[in-house]
């Protein structure tokens, strides 16, 4: 009888402890994430297109439902220590860190939600969720560094009860912070935000990521290769615009925080369809201010007519004539006579900065209005500036040209020795764009050994390829298997260009990137 008693109070005891582990309010650990396999992270949420209020839970779990693979969010601590989600120092015009939550809990949120705790924040994150991180960012307190080590303490230890660790990212603008969050625990990831230190550094520190403001990587790309050879993670916030997206995701950025999560998604599966085995090699983004990068770009100089009867003398290192400013090259012509010419203006070329043969170029352009423009973006052989090889011999590739009597028709072209506009029988097409002078459009090509592409803003504009109606493939019917260098100018008149309105001037061609990408196989 008192064995049946005993195995009796085994078996109660047993359940009792199942049913208080299915009761228990402390969330179950989870498998580790397969965390998704894009760069999305969603800033404050995924709030923007629905209207939800930033580092609301409703914005925590709309980044879950499109599957981004971050969802990003602000913690601080309030006079009694309650650890709180909200980006601003202040909440309904209360400083959070002298105010205590049960005042600041007064004001709901727009979207009638409270104002939540990190363990709502944590908990609402752990349900239904397979694919998003939790992006925590630690504010540096108002109050002292001290109280800044006290809130990393307290946050990571939240994260260790709720047996959430392997869903966080910790990142900061206080490097101490970081560095406290490193000594707590090693294994977890760090992101640094202020973007005064390099991957070196970051890596001498134990930091595991580089999360800086994207301007930032364009005034340091050294860092991009650098942060890939240490194995720091790369991510650049807060990017809401197509161009930089493309730009970052060009450079395989693991993270790109955005206020725009769903057009970030949208332009990755652009990417990935139009860039497949492609990598970024050459680029100019503009994001300083004077002369052209003299690394990047050199002149043609001269007014000599250069074979088309142009009016324009060519000038080197004239800031009038080529400057960048607010993140766009300006090639500009002026009615300004210089020697035995009546105008000025720029001819860049990547002649001795950077040789290209196959692979896709991409220059975003806004063209200039008035007759007597011709704005090309084009391309030559080394070997015509070697003197191995006259013209058209050596060939010519016209990516893009325009001629202001003729508005918004866009021309692009192949010259060969045997196929040119001296026969009158190059390859060529022409299409008119809605606005050239008003909105930017992308000008491109890829160049494979069988093809030339040509694309307007990732359309496909014109395909000439090799041997196309029994053409001639030699040399003298298909030059393109050599090396070519890039050119952008803005000749003035001339056989093409023609009559001149002189109301025009200045007139200016303006140019927000120049993109080359290569397949690994390639060699410059």
């Amino acid at each position: 009888m008192n064995r049946l008693k005993k195995i009796n109070t085994v078996i109660i005891g047993f359940i009792i402890l199942l049913f208080s582990a299915c009761v228990s309010t402390k969330p179950v650990a989870m498998n580790k994430i397969a965390f998704a396999n894009n760069s999305v992270v969603a800033h404050r949420g995924a709030w923007k297109k629905n209207g939800f209020p930033e580092n609301s839970i409703a914005s925590l779990k709309h980044a879950i439902e499109l599957n981004c693979t971050g969802s990003e969010f602000d913690v601080r601590m309030t006079a009694d220590d309650s650890l709180v989600i909200n980006h601003d120092p202040h909440y309904n015009n209360l400083e959070i860190e002298k105010t205590t939550y049960a005042n600041l809990v007064k004001f709901k949120l727009t979207n009638g939600e409270k104002l939540p705790t990190l363990r709502e924040y944590i908990k609402a994150g752990m349900e239904n969720n397979n694919s998003t991180r939790l992006v925590c960012e630690i504010k540096p307190s108002e109050i002292s560094k001290e109280r800044g080590q006290i809130i990393a303490t307290k946050v990571v230890q939240l994260f260790k009860e709720l047996d959430a660790e392997q869903m966080v990212a910790f990142i900061s603008f206080d490097y101490e912070i970081l560095k406290k969050i490193r000594v707590l625990n090693p294994t977890v990831s760090t992101q640094y935000l202020e973007g005064n230190k390099s991957p070196e550094q970051l890596k001498a520190d134990g930091i595991s990521g580089l999360d800086c403001h994207f301007s930032v990587f364009k005034n340091h790309p050294e860092w991009i290769e650098s942060a890939k050879n240490n194995n720091i993670t790369l991510n650049a916030w807060t990017v809401n615009d197509a161009v930089d997206m493309d730009w970052l995701l060009a450079n395989n950025f693991d993270f790109i925080t955005t206020n725009e999560p769903e057009l970030l998604l949208e332009r990755i599966a652009q990417f990935k369809a139009s860039y497949q085995d492609y990598k970024l090699v050459w680029s100019d983004e503009f994001d300083y201010s004077g002369l052209p990068d003299s690394t990047k770009w050199n002149y043609d100089i001269g007014g000599h007519g250069w074979g088309n009867n142009e009016k324009q003398f060519y000038l080197e290192k004239s800031i009038e004539n080529s400057f960048v400013k607010a993140g766009k090259l300006h090639i500009v012509a002026l009615k300004k006579p210089y020697k035995n010419s009546e105008y000025t203006s720029a001819r860049l070329t990547t002649y001795k900065r950077f040789l290209m043969q196959y692979g896709k170029l991409e220059v975003m352009a806004k063209l200039p209005e008035g007759k007597g423009t011709w704005p090309a973006i084009w391309m030559l052989p080394e070997t015509l500036r070697t003197k191995e090889e006259e013209w058209p011999l050596s060939g010519e590739i016209d990516i893009m040209e325009h001629v202001g009597k003729d508005p918004n028709v866009v021309h692009t072209s192949l010259h060969t020795e045997l196929y040119n506009f001296w026969k009158k029988n190059q390859y060529t097409h022409f299409e008119t764009l809605p606005d050239v002078f008003k909105e930017f459009h992308l000008y491109g090509i890829e160049w494979t050994s069988e093809s030339i592409k040509f694309y307007i803003d990732n359309n496909l504009f014109y395909e000439a390829t090799k041997g196309e109606n029994g053409k001639d493939t030699t040399n003298e019917g298909w030059p393109f298997e050599k090396p070519y260098y890039l050119i952008i100018n803005l000749a003035i008149g001339g056989n093409w260009g023609g009559e001149i309105d002189d109301s025009i001037f200045p007139s200016e061609m303006l140019i927000d990137y120049v993109r080359i990408y290569q397949k690994s196989s390639q060699n410059n």
